[in-house]
């Protein structure tokens, strides 16, 4: 129908519902008096239906309602309003142009201030435009009220306009408390001087800013930090002029922290990767504790010293214990140079006392961490009364501190200590966890060389004990030997030589090598030069000594393999009877200079089993010197085994004065360095012709 009329109190409900929407329309404002009469009509009212004022004025409202419109249905309701009744509601209009116009009109009677009567006020809009702000409108008022993201809208100065409950919660104040002030005159703890800054790009500019991120404090949790993700978008007027800008926020405070733990998890475990590749590359107490310090500065801490018990780096000991105090030796520290901190801890190398009650002594005694998450002056008193560098930290802005001690198989090796002084917070559990799995991993590595290196002059004294101390060859035979332990603890293994005088002035020339390191190879040994001076002494043809050999092997509880060489020189003669097992083979040098290699069957090394070895006999010029070795000697990683034989012999031609020399001169030429292997070697020489 072309009315739809409702009757309102001007006070109602309804009223102010059309007065909440009718401000964000253009919207027409006409006067009647009682009788439906126009007597005012406005631009807004002519730029709706058409009509200027004068050619309406004088002519009843009714008039301009569409023309299938029951007007007298109209000039009744007119009445009624004039009566002191309100209407709302829409009706079809007629344009001066000829078309229908859907109008929403709210009308009410206004006493007239002179001569009596009423006047009656008609508000008229669009009623398509009406209908889409009012539930637009409908829309976003629900959607502020109830959403549970923090929503502002501020104004070109950035003051608040209005803000939604969520905020309200998020902020802890009342939206009174926000409207016509700025972010920084009611939430000094939070970064707002940041946010109004990117605030104002968004004005300039026009580009909306996502999740930004605002942190801090603010009444509603003042005890805490808190994080939220912050979006801003500019409001425009119709020709893109900024008019405010809106807000919203969400707290992220328990993913941020989900997101700083899990950061925190793959530092810790890039941190512990890298430091398990760069702790322990050697055996070297020294080299492990400043590998500790190095691996943990700047990612844990910014200054780290580690200390090992004095017993420990002196002699390898243990010693006493922590009964009446502590002596610990500086091993580690980082950085080197260039931080105060370091530069005023005592230096590498510096042995430091602690008494029993120290907290040092009582950090160890107790096996635990000691951390001091927030260093202060009541902090630092039970360790100034024994030392001043705690004042002299604490003034340099050392704010935490943080021991740990260096544990290895139930046993106290030494103590890491760690100090932080930029502005990154104090120690945490979690700290103190990569901090004691790391000085974990430096303990082990600490203890390793402790008892490799135990283990290296265990096997080097039992080695040394078995090879033969006091060597007197036969008349007309002489000899010179040397013994050269191999440089890294793990490889002393079981090189030896011997010579054993034989019936008939012969001399039996021995050198061996027993595969595998340590005490085992050693004692193995010992073992087989035992039973070769035995053995040599009931005259065995040297193939049979080595077939004995063999079975001695056989009857160790673990399985062995040894290489072997054995000669039987008769001075008298140069006759000689050489077989080997395994081993390299001899160098004989000539009167006249020459060297060369013997051509004597390798065979197979002893302890195979059920193997066949073969004798050669040479016959040695007076003067000639023969030459024994074990493979330390010629092998060497990287080199060609023809290529370091090739060099032995040319080594063996350089003139020497005495047996003594030549063996210097073949250790100096073929192993410059410290040796990767053992090395045994017997120079052996017949005397010259008489002239």
């Amino acid at each position: 129908m072309a009315t739809n009329p409702v009757e309102a109190d001007p006070t109602s409900g309804a009223g102010r519902d059309a007065g909440g929407w009718l401000g964000a329309l253009p919207v027409a404002a006409v006067a009647t008096d009682q009788a439906g009469t126009i007597v005012r009509w406005d631009r807004a009212a002519q730029d709706l239906l058409g009509y200027e004022a004068r050619e309406v004025v004088g002519r009843h409202i009714s008039d301009l309602l569409h023309p299938g419109a029951d007007r007298n249905l109209g000039r009744s309701l007119w009445e009624r309003v004039a009566g002191g009744r309100g209407l709302t509601g829409a009706v079809s209009a007629w344009h001066r142009d000829g078309h229908p116009v859907e109008l929403e009109i709210w009308a009410t009677p206004v006493p007239a201030r002179t001569r009596g009567g009423t006047t009656v006020l008609v508000f008229a809009a669009d009623a398509h435009a009406a209908r889409a702000i009012r539930g637009s409108s409908a829309v976003w008022d629900g959607l502020f009220a109830r959403s549970p993201v923090g929503v502002a809208v501020f104004d070109t100065q950035l003051r608040f306009l209005r803000v939604n409950p969520a905020l309200e919660a998020m902020n802890g104040l009342p939206e009174a408390a926000h409207i016509g002030r700025r972010l920084v005159e009611i939430l000094p703890g939070v970064n707002a001087a940041d946010m109004e800054a990117a605030m104002r790009q968004v004005l300039e500019r026009g580009e909306p800013i996502l999740d930004f991120r605002r942190t801090g404090r603010t009444p509603a949790d003042p005890d805490h930090d808190r994080v939220w993700s912050c979006s801003y978008v500019r409001l425009e007027d119709p020709e893109g002029q900024p008019i405010g800008l809106t807000a919203t926020l969400i707290d992220i405070t328990t993913q941020q922290r989900a997101e700083l733990e899990a950061a925190a998890g793959r530092r810790r475990l890039a941190l512990i990767n890298e430091a398990t590749s760069k702790i322990g590359t050697s055996l070297d107490l020294e080299r492990t504790a400043q590998e500790l310090a190095d691996a943990t500065v700047p990612d844990l801490a910014d200054a780290v010293t580690v200390d090992v018990l004095e017993s420990l780096a002196t002699s390898g000991d243990l010693g006493p214990g922590l009964v009446g105090g502590i002596a610990l030796r500086r091993l580690g520290k980082a950085p080197l140079t260039g931080c105060v901190i370091t530069d005023t801890l005592a230096p590498l190398g510096r042995t430091l006392m602690f008494p029993a009650n120290a907290p040092y002594t009582q950090a160890l005694a107790a096996r635990r961490s000691f951390v001091i998450a927030r260093l202060d002056e009541q902090a630092i008193a039970p360790a100034a009364r024994h030392s001043g560098a705690p004042a002299r930290l604490l003034d340099l802005g050392v704010h935490s501190f943080m021991m740990v001690p260096l544990m290895a198989r139930g046993v106290v090796l030494g103590l890491a200590t760690f100090y932080r002084r930029r502005p990154i917070g104090p120690f945490t559990d979690d700290d103190e966890a990569l901090a004691g799995d790391l000085a974990a991993r430096a303990a082990v590595c600490v203890d390793n060389a402790r008892l490799y290196h135990r283990e290296h002059d265990t096997a080097l004294i039992l080695q040394r004990s078995m090879l033969p101390q006091h060597i007197t060859p036969p008349p007309g035979v002489e000899v010179a030997h040397r013994y050269l332990p191999a440089g890294d603890a793990q490889e002393v293994g079981g090189d030896w030589y011997d010579v054993i005088r034989l019936a008939g002035g012969k001399a039996g020339l021995v050198i061996g090598d027993v595969m595998g390191h340590g005490t085992t190879a050693a004692a193995v040994m010992g073992r087989l030069s035992a039973s070769v001076r035995a053995l040599a002494r009931l005259d065995l043809r040297p193939e049979e000594l080595l077939r004995q050999l063999e079975a001695t092997l056989e009857d160790l509880a673990e399985p062995t393999l040894a290489t072997f060489c054995y000669a039987v020189l008769d001075p008298a003669d140069g006759h000689c009877r050489i077989t080997r097992a395994g081993h390299p083979p001899p160098a004989l040098v000539l009167p006249d200079g020459t060297a060369r290699l013997l051509d004597v069957p390798a065979g197979p090394p002893l302890g195979v089993g059920e193997a066949s070895f073969t004798t050669t006999d040479v016959t040695l010029e007076p003067g000639s010197v023969l030459v024994l070795y074990t493979d330390g000697l010629v092998e060497a990683r990287g080199s060609d085994i023809d290529d370091r034989l090739a060099e032995l012999t040319h080594v063996l031609t350089q003139p020497s004065p005495s047996l003594d020399q030549l063996c210097d001169t073949l250790l100096t030429h073929l192993v410059p360095s410290s040796a990767d292997d053992d090395i045994a070697l017997l120079a052996t020489r017949l005397p010259a012709a008489p002239r």
